[in-house]
């Protein structure tokens, strides 16, 4: 599966206020990471993206994403569990202009496919040969 949010702004929002966006997942692994700042982002808007009130990206607490015409990307391993909080992403910017839209991309697959065998199935099938 691959889930694509991107947040809509409005002519009265303000510079400097964090505006949030829950992405609802189902449950399973990140494998995939997209955030895509638009042509006109200037490197003024920023994005941080959240697992209940812990930081996953970028992983060094307080720091945030940001970009112009550039696609952030990276691999990842994260599960999500049945009955988990939604991710959130939090984008604010400290520019006077308009607003460019940014996307959030991610690709969820289950465990058992990103993940086949546990390291314990894996050492008992080669005990059994």
């Amino acid at each position: 599966m691959f889930y694509a949010f991107n947040l809509t702004h409005t002519n009265s929002w303000v510079d400097g206020t964090v505006y949030e966006l829950e992405m609802q997942l189902t449950a399973g692994v990140i494998h995939q990471v997209d955030v895509l700042f638009q042509v006109d982002c200037d490197h003024l808007q920023f994005v941080q993206i959240f697992h209940a009130n812990h930081q996953l990206w970028p992983s060094n607490r307080g720091a945030s994403l940001r970009g112009n015409a550039t696609v952030v990307s990276f691999r990842e391993f994260y599960e999500i569990s049945p009955g988990d909080p939604p991710l959130t992403a939090r984008f604010w910017s400290t520019g006077a202009s308009a607003w460019a839209e940014v996307i959030v991309q991610i690709g969820l697959l289950p465990k058992r496919i990103i993940q086949p065998l546990s390291f314990d199935e894996l050492l008992s099938a080669a005990q059994g040969i």
